[in-house]
């Protein structure tokens, strides 16, 4: 995390039978980045100013605009009104058709700007295989989570993605005040390093949302994790896909939605 992702604010605290008092607290920055592919503008997020390189190939893979692979390069330039990342691609390369926008994307939203219906669902690969992991592999990655959360632990106000391994050491965390920022940031970062997905498991602090089971089946990855409960159209796009959506995963337990064999019992070792 850098110096660049939080702001301290001054703020007056009430509270019930102790009355006022001044305090300071530490908000996460939320700044317009704008991606564009080899100059061509395509759409402006609000995100954390940390990881941008991240977050323009994480978005590349998970919107489907092109493989990681057909990427040269990301040419990140910051100014007074927030950060530009131009994503060169390999020349000649036919470029997949993202979802065309019209509006910037919240860092709530996923979706912000889509025009048509069959630009907002549509068709997934399907997963095949995929490591099976034990529930307790699955604890251990929800009770490590907050340690390793900094932005998360100072402001309070960010969302986090992270990619645990088969026995649910987490490898790999970012975080980002919109939940699909973090999501892609995470994607960008696995690509980047040739990290393969298939080899353990997602795990995300927000709501399991559709986009969000879109995005980590454009990773590879098998099996998603969420901390919150999923909706109806992410269990049925997750099932369409064979992903495993596992959910409402807290201290004391996870529900699995979809695919539960990858889900495996293990010798009682955690507690």
């Amino acid at each position: 995390m850098s110096k660049a992702a939080a702001q301290r604010r001054s703020a007056t605290q009430w509270r019930v039978g102790a009355g006022s008092e001044t305090i300071a607290r530490d908000t996460p920055q939320e700044v317009a980045v704008g991606l564009s592919f080899d100059g061509r503008p395509h759409t402006v997020l609000m995100a954390t100013p940390d990881d941008v390189e991240d977050l323009a190939l994480g978005f590349t893979v998970t919107e489907a605009v092109a493989k990681a692979s057909d990427v040269l390069g990301i040419e990140v330039t910051r100014n007074d009104l927030g950060i530009l990342a131009d994503v060169k691609l390999q020349p000649g390369v036919i470029q997949r058709k993202a979802r065309p926008r019209t509006l910037e994307g919240r860092s709530s939203c996923g979706l912000c700007g889509v025009q048509r219906l069959a630009d907002a669902v549509r068709p997934l690969p399907r997963l095949e295989g995929g490591a099976g992991v034990s529930h307790q592999a699955v604890q251990r990655a929800v009770d490590a989570l907050g340690d390793v959360q900094a932005l998360g632990r100072l402001t309070r106000a960010t969302h986090a993605a992270a990619f645990a391994d088969g026995e649910g050491a987490l490898v790999v965390v970012r975080e980002d005040v919109g939940r699909h920022n973090a999501l892609d940031k995470l994607a960008g970062a696995m690509a980047r390093d040739g990290r393969d997905a298939s080899q353990g498991f997602v795990l995300v602090t927000s709501r399991c949302s559709f986009e969000m089971v879109e995005k980590t089946v454009r990773m590879g990855c098998s099996i998603l994790v969420a901390v919150s409960a999923p909706t109806d159209l992410a269990i049925r796009r997750a099932e369409e896909a064979g992903l495993t959506l596992v959910a409402l995963a807290r201290a004391d337990g996870h529900t699995v939605f979809t695919y539960a064999e990858r889900l495996l019992d293990a010798v009682p070792e955690y507690a």
